[in-house]
């Protein structure tokens, strides 16, 4: 059963499990695994106080109760895609720091968040405690990511995003070369008709192979602007599949060069100011995306 969607009224108090074995030929333990993973959804509806919600149901053996309506999305490939592995940075109670890996999710969606740094973060902090996206990196970057471990603290970090208080700084690899281009450069091109600024400074150049490693700070947040930014000015980011050279076919083992490699900010829960640093190793690197250029990579005609 490689897909399945279900809607299912409750007619009787009951468990997730019972009314989904009455629906569906899936094995218990193939359900236990779908709910841990983010398929199962409960919708609780109250008409006397009117507290509604609707809630991804972690465990199918929760008891149900008349008047609700379970949801399952039940897609055997999304289920069976492997979780990357984010890595701590710091942990400060409140909320903590992670490295987030190419291939791995700010958002689920209704049929998994499985493959979500927010969920990584719930299955692997200790002690344990519920994870809020605070801020979102694309699938394809990588980089540091500050996750909440409160409603209220995701809130207070959002304020510091809502007000530019808070500097992100970014490297990224391109194809060709920044030294002719003004240092730093400012680019303002529009992104889906809405203002955008990215500035970029060129640290090093690699002559031999035609490749700039170039610090990016940006002042507004929209889709892609980077890569955008970067395509505009001639010098596309390696590894872009979408917005890059459609010429250059990247082995699967080239991921996007865009990382997130700083995050400066004053702590909205102690005011003290705080800077997280990625080290060395986990940073865009002008040898190490050579090599794989000049190994993987095909350049079609």
């Amino acid at each position: 059963m490689p897909k399945l969607e279900l809607h299912l009224n409750v007619d009787e108090n009951n468990s997730a499990l019972a009314l989904l074995n009455k629906h569906c030929k899936l094995t218990n333990s193939q359900l236990k695994k779908a709910a841990q993973q983010g398929a199962l959804w409960l919708e609780h509806k109250n008409t006397a106080s009117k507290k509604n919600y609707t809630k991804r149901l972690r465990r199918v053996k929760s008891n149900l109760k008349q008047g609700d309506m379970l949801h399952f999305y039940y897609n055997e490939q999304l289920l069976s895609q492997r979780t990357p592995e984010a890595q701590l940075i710091a942990d400060h109670g409140e909320y903590s720091i992670w490295y987030k890996p190419y291939g791995m999710l700010c958002q689920g969606s209704k049929w998994s968040d499985h493959c979500t740094i927010n969920r990584y973060v719930e299955n692997n902090i200790e002690p344990q405690r519920p994870a809020f996206i605070v801020h979102r990196l694309d699938r394809a970057a990588s980089g540091l990511i500050i996750i909440a471990h409160s409603k209220k603290t995701a809130r207070a970090f959002g304020q510091l995003f809502e007000q530019h208080l808070l500097t992100k700084t970014y490297h990224i690899i391109c194809h060709g070369d920044h030294r002719p281009h003004p240092q730093p450069e400012e680019i303002s091109f529009a992104i889906d008709n809405k203002k955008a600024n990215s500035t970029f400074s060129l640290l090093s150049y690699d002559n031999e192979n035609n490749l700039s490693l170039i610090k990016v700070n940006i002042g507004s947040g929209r889709k892609h602007q980077i890569r955008k930014h970067a395509a505009a000015i001639g010098l596309p980011v390696v590894g872009d599949r979408l917005h890059g050279d459609q010429n250059v076919q990247y082995s699967e083992h080239l991921n996007l060069q865009l990382c997130a490699v700083s995050l400066d900010f004053i702590c909205p829960i102690t005011n003290i100011e705080q800077r997280f640093t990625l080290p060395d190793s986990l940073t865009p690197c002008l040898s190490k995306t050579a090599e794989l250029l000049t190994n993987k990579t095909i350049t079609t005609d």
